[in-house]
């Protein structure tokens, strides 16, 4: 089946098959998706990492699929039930839901109606009735069957008991479930309803509480909000297409005329459809249209994280971090420009003027002691408090005050990463240290924090958790790998998400580092404990080392080709690598055709050339500094028509969730994102961005603030979503 399976993941990715085995094959051999990606353009034909992830995806999928197909054909030939016309049927099955079709008449069940009728030996009539003969007279043929001693107590009963089992066959034939399935998909309507006395509890999903519409067309915020809300026990939900049109297409089926029996055979089709077939099929497509929006909202959450992980870092600044807070404080650190803490304490402002006065002196007096170069303030509660507080100091020009966003903070705080680090530091001492990291590089702090609690996405503990975990892991791997790690100051954590290398030879770099101080090259890290030649190979590219002897060592050159550099520079007649990387005119004279040989093609030479050009360029955005409106630190304070900076933190399908600096994100519904038609938000905006927006309406009872971002604003925002 790998052939066939490989040639459906290739027309429906619409790539090549020999794409997809090459995939398939590094996958088998333990390649990492970054590794593919970066290093095996020549064998993916230069697959990105989304792809190459779909192909693994799929392959899972195909893989399932397979391993189900042969339970099922061990099933039924330990039963003596496997035909050849069924052994074909099973193995032409290209998708779950038609495998289990046709294994549904013959997979052990629990005892039905139809079953229990069976054992009492009414399936000579229903097949009888089932047959439809003009000449069958239903009332002659049951009374035969009536038996008390098998529970028949009289023809009435004997039609009944047929009946059920004219329902099940009907309800279990393979090729009616699929043509019924595509009716419920195509032109099924979703009912939702307020489950009766749930009026008060339920508030939350009013939107909801008379709800029509059809399930083909159902965004994806929709379908989680919805089942979200049945799940609770607040809504009543039902899929169904029109009945009359449903049961027309059983009529068509299975009534042959108009004889009596065919009357019998009419009135249990209409039984096993409202009572088996309608509810099964219900369930499959409920479980479809979850999958599918499973999919768009894990799309969803795997753009914002990117985003968010990939934001621009200060860099390499001593910086003061502040938690803010009203009762217990305010929580400072000192960082060095490594990020190791220098101090910590805590001031209160607002609780008195004296304490705000004395908070003052403290902040000034540790600028000045640890030659501070930024201010870093959380944007949890008494966030804007704080920082008009510390922008009012007066402090020295050149040292910018900086919100930063301080979701999954308290996560890390209370996790074992936190705990192992800073052992003898309170909770909220931990939330300061890492929102003051996250502004010096927000990758390498973020990847400590169990990327859900990040919250970037949209009903994230709604969908498939395992799909949500594998989703999220993908991008942080991904994104970590695209910046490359510098092996020498790397976190344990920062380590792990390297291409080959996971949490145990992360530690033992880390532990290797600590025994012998820096790595000096590249080479060097193959002396860790259990790394071996696999593990290096998947890994070495994405490792930087910036004060080693070889230059190459600080770029995303992999080891495996420094020869085809030294190469390169040999024949220009360069000293060293040092000389090609320095002089732009001796690379101009490279010429690539030249180095193709072997597994070495035209991309990697491209790769390596650009390489050369900036070798370890961190991919980032360059920092900037961004500050919210001076005086508008409450809902209170905002005005309809009011114009302010923001920065996106979220987006999903429906529109844009902004941060103006009010403690309540506002939202920028899809129609208020532009002048003009928007299909999507994330073509629009993204995680991070700075914009302008304008307020429409704001319901501080609801915590609820509606934004625009169109020129023209005068008409007002959707409330719904």
């Amino acid at each position: 089946m790998n052939e066939v399976n490989n040639m459906l993941i290739a027309g429906e990715l619409g790539i090549n098959v020999h794409q997809v085995r090459s995939v398939e094959s590094m996958l088998a051999e333990g390649a990492t998706i970054p590794f593919m990606a970066r290093y095996r353009k020549e064998r993916t034909g230069s697959l990105d990492e989304v792809v190459i992830a779909e192909i693994r995806d799929r392959l899972a999928r195909m893989a399932a699929l397979d391993s189900r197909r042969e339970a099922i054909l061990k099933s039924l030939e330990e039963r003596g039930l496997l035909t050849d016309e069924l052994r074909v049927a099973v193995e032409a099955a290209a998708a779950m839901t038609a495998l289990e079709d046709i294994y549904l008449p013959y997979r052990p069940k629990r005892r039905t109606r139809a079953t229990i009728a069976r054992e009492r030996g009414l399936e000579p009539l229903a097949l009888l009735l089932f047959a439809q003969d003009i000449c069958t007279d239903p009332l002659k043929e049951a009374l035969a069957y009536v038996n008390s001693e098998k529970n028949v107590g009289s023809v009435e009963e004997a039609l009944a008991g047929a009946g059920d089992i004219i329902a099940e066959l009907i309800s279990e034939d393979a090729e009616t479930r699929q043509t019924m399935r595509v009716i419920f998909e195509r032109e099924g309507i979703l009912q939702s309803k307020l489950v009766k006395g749930k009026e008060h509890d339920g508030i939350k999903y009013s939107d909801y509480f008379e709800w029509q519409e059809p399930v083909a067309k159902m965004p994806a915020h929709r379908v989680l909000a919805m089942f979200r809300g049945e799940n609770e026990g607040l809504l009543a939900l039902a899929i169904r297409p029109s009945e009359e049109k449903a049961l027309a297409l059983l009529h068509r089926r299975f009534v042959k005329n108009s004889s009596a029996a065919s009357v019998q055979v009419m009135e249990a089709m209409e039984d096993g459809y409202n009572r088996l077939l309608a509810p099964s099929i219900e369930t499959d497509v409920r479980h479809k249209i979850k999958e599918r929006a499973d999919a768009e909202s894990l799309k969803v959450f795997a753009r914002n994280m990117r985003e968010h992980l990939m934001s621009p870092p200060l860099g390499q600044k001593s910086v003061l971090a502040i938690d803010p807070g009203y009762r217990t404080g305010c929580k400072v650190v000192c960082l060095d420009r490594q990020g190791v803490l220098q101090h910590n304490t805590t001031i209160y402002l607002g609780q008195s003027t004296a304490s705000t006065e004395n908070a003052a002196v403290v902040i000034r007096g540790l600028i000045e002691r640890y030659a501070i170069e930024a201010v870093a303030i959380g944007n949890g509660t008494a966030g804007r408090e704080t920082e008009t507080f510390v922008r009012e100091l007066g402090l020295p020009e050149g040292i910018p005050v900086v919100t930063v966003n301080e979701s999954g903070a308290s996560v890390y705080s209370a996790s074992a990463v936190a705990r192992e680090e800073f052992p003898d530091l309170d909770l909220t001492v931990r939330g300061a240290i890492s929102i003051g990291r996250r502004l010096m590089d927000p990758m390498a702090e973020l990847v400590k924090i169990d990327p859900k609690a990040i919250g970037v996405g949209q009903y994230q503990h709604d969908v498939d958790q395992a799909k949500l975990k594998t989703s999220l892991n993908d991008v942080v791997m991904i994104c970590v790998n695209e910046v490359g790690v510098e092996v020498n100051t790397a976190s344990t954590q920062l380590l792990s998400y390297v291409s080959g290398i996971g949490p145990a030879l992360a530690k033992n770099i880390v532990d290797y580092r600590g025994k012998n101080g820096p790595y000096r090259s590249r080479e060097e890290i193959k002396k860790v404990p259990r790394l071996g030649p696999k593990a290096f190979e998947m890994a070495a590219g994405f490792l930087r080392i910036h004060d080693a002897e070889n230059p190459l060592d600080a770029s995303a050159v992999h080891p495996e080709s420094y020869g085809l550099v030294k190469s390169m520079a040999k024949d220009l007649g360069c000293n060293s690598v040092s000389d090609l990387i320095r002089h732009e005119d001796l690379r101009r004279k490279i010429n690539p055709e030249l180095y193709i040989g072997g597994s070495v093609g035209l991309p990697t030479i491209m790769d390596i050339m650009l390489e050369l050009k900036k070798p370890g360029l961190d991919p980032r955005e360059r920092f900037e500094i961004f500050a919210f409106a001076s005086g508008v630190i409450r809902m209170e304070h905002l005005v309809a028509g009011m114009k302010l900076p923001g920065i996106v933190t979220n987006v999903t399908n429906f529109g844009a969730f902004v941060d103006i600096g009010v403690h309540q994100d506002g939202l920028v519904h899809i129609s208020q994102l532009s002048d003009t038609f928007v299909k999507n938000p994330a073509e629009m905006v993204k995680v991070n961005q700075r914009v302008i927006v304008t307020v429409l309406n704001v319901d501080i009872e609801r915590k609820r603030i509606a934004l625009s971002m169109k020129k023209d604003t005068e008409e007002a925002a959707p409330n719904a979503i």
